[in-house]
């Protein structure tokens, strides 16, 4: 299931952190990422569906007294599998990228 579009990774986050609806899983990714990733309506409910199907998040329990039309969402154990892969794959791309800088950096500087 790797690697996770940027969409499916923040969703994942947003949910790992605690259970969401749509409006607030866009609120948040966009909060996380500096306003850098913007997920629209029909791009997060595609996203969700996809996610739901493959049992990476699941429907969770509307709170009493909360409108019973808005669906909320929660991560699941796979989910959080997945989700620790992903974080463990692009931590893996983030240091052979560095050390690739840094070495490129030092045979300029000799």
């Amino acid at each position: 299931m790797l690697p996770l579009t940027e969409a499916f990774y923040y969703i994942l986050i947003v949910l790992y952190e605690e259970p969401s609806h749509g409006y607030g899983i866009m609120q948040d990714t966009e909060k996380m990422s500096n306003g850098r990733v913007k997920i629209g309506a029909g791009t997060l409910y595609t996203a969700l569906n996809t996610l739901l199907n493959k049992g990476l998040i699941d429907h969770y329990p509307v709170p009493e007294g909360t409108d019973s039309r808005r669906k909320m969402y929660a991560i699941t154990e796979t989910g959080e599998q997945v989700l620790e892969a992903e974080v463990t794959r692009l931590e893996e791309l983030l240091q052979v990228g560095r050390q690739a800088l840094i070495t490129r950096k030092g045979e300029a500087v000799e």
